[in-house]
């Protein structure tokens, strides 16, 4: 656990949202390495396009830089990506289905293995996320989850991890992508709770779900997670998350106890 601001109110937590994929969840571990390729081929297309290599530079830092909104962004940003060259973008919608279609095939056997026993929940998420999620509950913490991949996948996969019954609410993203996000969410929660910054708390390994939470004044715990190897902290997640403005830094929940004994410190 690394105290990247040590001033943060602790002991008032009441309420607390968590981002899905590379947070708790890693079924969808490696959508960089289908979702970075498919737009470089797209962009290779186009009339006036730069070297497959400069390509990916620039499809690598809008897809970075839009991690954690829902992927509709992304593919909005590929759309002005291609216009920019001379092509004629599809409907945003249509390049979303392309990737999940890809995606699909790349996570098919995890998803079926996982639903048939073959494997097991932990086995497919970052280490000692059931833990905290109990530990939490056991203090009186109501929980959320929200995410920017569709809602029903969201909904199907937390269930098949057995974690569904942690969280009152589990959000995820839309077709109509504008009455979504998880800034939407975080904002609706502290209005409908009356809270104060300090009784709410966001986890995430992204920008958004730490920066949202930090402007409604809430804490937010970055999860650099290496979603490769379980094991370790993910530099480059890592800087993102202190960048955009995490009060602590985890690489996963094993030390969970350790966590839970920071957030709420005995009187």
């Amino acid at each position: 656990m690394e105290i990247v601001n040590p001033n943060i109110p602790r002991g008032d937590i009441h309420h607390a949202l968590f981002d899905f994929d590379g947070t708790l969840s890693l079924i969808r571990e490696g959508w960089r390495e289908v979702m970075i390729p498919l737009m470089v081929e797209l962009l290779l297309q186009t009339p006036r396009h730069e070297s497959k290599a400069e390509l990916r530079t620039v499809v690598t830092e809008f897809v970075d830089r839009l991690t954690g909104e829902q992927t509709i962004y992304q593919m909005i940003q590929l759309c002005a990506e291609i216009q920019r060259r001379g092509g004629e973008p599809a409907d945003p919608l249509v390049y979303k289905r392309m990737y999940l279609t890809q995606l699909w095939t790349r996570i098919e056997h995890r998803v079926a293995a996982l639903k048939a026993g073959e494997v097991t929940p932990d086995e497919l998420m970052v280490p000692g996320a059931a833990a905290i999620l109990q530990a939490l509950r056991a203090r009186g913490v109501t929980c959320y989850l929200a995410s920017g991949t569709d809602g029903p996948y969201v909904e199907d996969e937390a269930t098949s991890l057995g974690i569904s019954p942690y969280f009152a609410g589990i959000y995820g993203a839309q077709d109509d992508y504008r009455n979504f996000s998880k800034k939407i969410v975080i904002e609706r929660i502290i209005r409908e709770h009356r809270l104060q910054g300090s009784e709410f708390v966001a986890f995430g390994d992204g920008f958004v779900e730490i920066e949202d939470a930090k402007a409604v004044g809430g804490i937010a715990v970055g999860v650099a997670s290496n979603e490769a190897t379980r094991s370790g902290v993910n530099e480059w997640k890592r800087a993102r998350l202190i960048q955009a403005g995490a009060d602590v830094i985890i690489p996963d929940f094993r030390e969970h106890a350790a966590l839970i004994a920071y957030l709420f410190p005995r009187a």
